[in-house]
């Protein structure tokens, strides 16, 4: 299975790097082919120039092949922290400019954007992790969970992907060594339960 890996956090030491390095040995222990996108060290532009706007758009090099991987994935694991209830701004613009339409998702004939598009991506499922330093009880009373909306409703779900999981780990400021070591392997068994062997019986 080719499964894409994108991460966004611009600090290399940080534990949502630790986090893709798990989820990539795990998916390719069990054999999967890995697409890893590290937007930061890819200097993804944030900015969307207005060139780049429409189905008929030149893609960059760069672009092109965030575009193909996106298209040719039967699984997705997204992991970047929680900033002001929302993706860092690269992240954002990742999806700005990747989930595109006719590439992502397309309106039927005669819908001009009003419409529920048709979803064309065909990942079987999507995992979204998200390290947040917000306790979840004063999260919720005071914000709510803006991240799952965004995530599974007017993304994934629009352009196609319904199975869908998401894991939050918090409080990372104060979390010590152990703990970090105990969400590393729920995310190992995570993955193993997402995208399990596809080692061919002997």
């Amino acid at each position: 299975m080719q499964v894409l890996v994108v991460l966004a956090h611009p600090d290399e030491k940080s534990f949502n790097h630790a986090i893709a390095k798990t989820v990539i040995n795990c998916l390719e222990k069990n054999t999967h082919t890995v697409r890893f996108h590290d937007l930061y060290a890819e200097n993804f532009d944030p900015l969307l120039p207005e060139q780049k706007l429409g189905t008929n758009a030149q893609l960059d090099e760069l672009m092109a092949e965030h575009c193909e991987h996106l298209v040719h994935a039967e699984g997705m694991v997204i992991i970047h922290p929680n900033w002001w209830g929302q993706p860092p701004a690269i992240m954002k613009e990742w999806i700005d400019r990747i989930f595109r339409p006719k590439t992502a998702y397309q309106f039927l004939p005669g819908d001009d954007g009003e419409g529920v598009p048709d979803g064309l991506l065909k990942a079987k499922n999507a995992f979204v992790i998200n390290t947040s330093n917000t306790p979840e009880d004063r999260e919720i009373h005071l914000f709510g969970d803006t991240l799952q909306i965004l995530w599974k409703k007017c993304i994934l779900e629009f352009c196609g992907i319904k199975s869908f999981k998401r894991k939050i780990l918090r409080v990372i400021v104060t979390s010590t060594y152990k703990q970090r070591e105990r969400w590393l392997a729920e995310i190992d068994q995570d993955i193993q339960n997402l995208f399990p062997s596809q080692s061919c019986p002997n």
